[in-house]
């Protein structure tokens, strides 16, 4: 039976996973999305936890650490694209001269 003084601690421990989860897949919005859980999560703790919670919060630390790289690795894919897309359209430029208002997509819609 677990011990029920670290009950919030494997809470905390299952939500630093499911982060790092969505953040492998890259989901953001639902990973921005589990702000407000943290907060209640944390809320409740006490000032100093106890020490056999030790253990729950160096893999919650190491989870975070692990989903902190996840994230880089999608900000740094992110401007990839965007670098692929600027360097698509000099090109474009460049054999077809300057597109025209006219000739761009209509995102209204």
């Amino acid at each position: 039976m677990s011990d029920p003084a670290l009950a919030p601690y494997e809470a905390i421990v299952e939500h630093a996973e499911l982060e790092l989860e969505l953040a492998g897949r890259g989901e953001l919005t639902g990973l921005a999305g589990l702000g407000e859980q943290w907060e209640q999560l944390v809320a409740g703790l006490p000032g100093r936890p106890p020490a056999r919670a030790g253990q729950l919060l160096e893999r919650a630390q190491l989870l975070h650490e692990r989903t902190r790289i996840e994230l880089l690795r999608v900000r740094d894919a992110l401007l990839g694209d965007v670098a692929n897309a600027q360097r698509a359209r000099r090109t474009a430029v460049g054999y077809g001269g300057e597109l025209t208002q006219a000739h761009r997509l209509d995102r209204t819609v």
